[in-house]
């Protein structure tokens, strides 16, 4: 009898986590309400590094190399859609602004997310890891 529980509570295991439905270990949930930085070094010249600042509702500050905006996270499960608002030119240097246009596609372009402890990777063709702020 024990040996028949166990296999019935496994095979519900496996399919939970198949589901979805089983959380990762150290996932607490989308990090709404949070400010986290890209894990990325400062471009020369400067000591900026891309950030986002989530609101409760998923609306989002961009602050990215030079370039800033808004825009909107949309999340289901693990399933993630950001969509960027026009970004603020800022008089930015090409190479500087086209790195930020590239993050901002890269960040739109992502169809999941994940977290481990307090660092947040969104995933699609490009892999993105910001650190959440929380000092």
């Amino acid at each position: 009898m024990a040996a028949r529980f166990g296999f019935v509570l496994g095979v519900v295991l496996v399919a939970l986590g198949a589901a979805g439905a089983w959380p990762a270990s150290a996932q607490d949930g989308f990090p709404f309400g949070f400010e986290m930085t890209l894990d990325a070094s400062p471009q020369p010249g400067s000591k900026r590094v891309p950030s986002l600042d989530i609101d409760d509702s998923g609306g989002v500050k961009l602050e990215l190399w030079c370039k800033g905006g808004r825009g909107q996270f949309s999340v289901a499960g693990n399933t993630v859609i950001f969509a960027a608002g026009p970004l603020e030119d800022r008089s930015c240097p090409p190479e500087k602004a086209q790195a930020d246009d590239d993050l901002a596609a890269a960040l739109s372009a992502a169809v999941t997310w994940e977290r481990q402890d307090d660092e947040i990777s969104f995933v699609g063709p490009t892999t993105l890891r910001f650190h959440l702020n929380t000092n």
